[in-house]
């Protein structure tokens, strides 16, 4: 494969420097067939090194426009960029799927899009076009085919990545941005896969504060959960659920995903008030349930409400919906069923699945080919 120089080059105020990238007009094609490189059967939500990455580059002042294929590896940037000295960056999570019927699909794109696009407006970076967005992880995905699981095994997670690379010495906005994509193979989120998971509460520390940036996907959003999920894990949990900053008694999220549970046949979620990440599989969830004729309430659900519920599960881009068997707050726990999913919680998880692998029709046209 030749490898050609980047252009335009950056510049330096850019705090990037120029990159290879690939020039073979085969490089899609010669990438159709699955790495023989994974044991498909023992693959995990962890990451594996793919072959190429996407990248493009713009100012503060100008448009964004079309980038280029490069192989994947270090993004070299100024030790004074807004990224690493202000955290101003967002980061999204999708997934491309093989298919029952043979093709290479997105699960809702344009959602991430756009969600990316609010968050950009919130840490003032410049918005990435929703056309851009979408042809880059197309792009991405095609160039690394091999390394997308068969059917049923797994699924490419894609990580598109919005960062303010220029330098900048105070808290003030980039002078010039960077977004990225790179791909790599995942397993369940979780160990026990569909297996129901045992989740604590934490009293201690909250994920997000009423006026803060916790409705994006800003990446100072979680490193700070990092420390509490460890010492859940290092407890025998599989995560933390965090409640509200204000009363401490209403859920928000669990690590980083949505929360449902049910309670005499109704769904309940919490509200989206600011805090909580508007995720997308949630979304999905809520138009299915409500599809098969569950009643959907999005409202503040208190902690003492989801530990008497009859399910409960979490669910997000990751997760999808990961049943929960167990939750924990200080000396009481609540324990769900026979720790297999429920009634409710496993319809969703077949019909959400069914759809993103063509077992089922996809009624709401969430799914998005990828033009191979």
């Amino acid at each position: 494969m030749k490898v050609a120089k980047a252009g335009p080059k950056p510049s330096k105020e850019a705090g990037m420097i120029e990159s290879p990238i690939y020039m073979g007009i085969n490089a899609v094609g010669m990438v159709k067939e699955m790495s023989e490189e994974i044991d498909w059967d023992s693959l995990t939500f962890s990451l594996t090194p793919t072959d190429t990455m996407y990248l493009t580059e713009t100012t503060a002042d100008d448009p964004w426009m079309p980038g280029s294929l490069r192989p994947y590896g270090p993004v070299q940037m100024s030790p004074a960029a807004g990224v690493l000295n202000y955290g101003q960056g967002l980061f999204e999570g999708m997934k491309a799927y093989r298919t029952a019927k043979g093709r290479v699909v997105f699960f809702r794109p344009e959602e991430n899009a756009r969600r990316m696009q609010r968050g950009a407006d919130r840490l003032k970076m410049p918005p990435v076009p929703e056309s851009v967005f979408v042809d880059a992880v197309e792009q991405c995905v095609k160039a690394n085919l091999r390394w997308l699981p068969p059917t049923g095994k797994g699924a490419m997670y894609v990580r598109p990545l919005l960062m303010g690379s220029g330098p900048i010495l105070g808290v003030a906005p980039a002078p010039s941005y960077t977004f990225l994509v790179y791909v790599t193979p995942v397993g369940p989120y979780f160990k026990g896969g569909v297996s129901a998971i045992d989740l604590l509460i934490s009293e201690e520390h909250h994920r997000a504060a009423p006026g803060g940036s916790g409705g994006v996907k800003a990446i100072g959003n979680y490193a700070p959960g990092m420390m509490p999920s460890k010492k859940a894990k290092a407890a025998g949990y599989a995560e933390v659920i965090y409640l509200d900053a204000e009363t401490h008694s209403y859920v928000e999220e669990v690590g980083a995903a949505n929360f449902f549970c049910v309670k005499d046949g109704v769904l309940y979620t919490p509200e989206l008030t600011g805090t909580i990440l508007p995720g997308i599989t949630r979304n999905s969830i809520i138009q299915l349930a409500r599809h098969n004729g569950i009643e959907v309430v999005e409202t503040k659900v208190e902690a003492t409400f989801a530990m008497t519920a009859d399910e409960a599960f979490c669910c997000g881009t990751a997760a999808v919906i990961s049943p929960i068997g167990t939750i924990t707050k200080g000396d009481d726990k609540a324990t769900f069923g026979d720790g297999k999913p429920g009634r409710i919680t496993q319809q969703l998880y077949s019909q959400l699945v069914g759809i993103q692998n063509e077992d089922e029709e996809d009624i709401f046209g969430w799914l998005h080919e990828v033009p191979l």
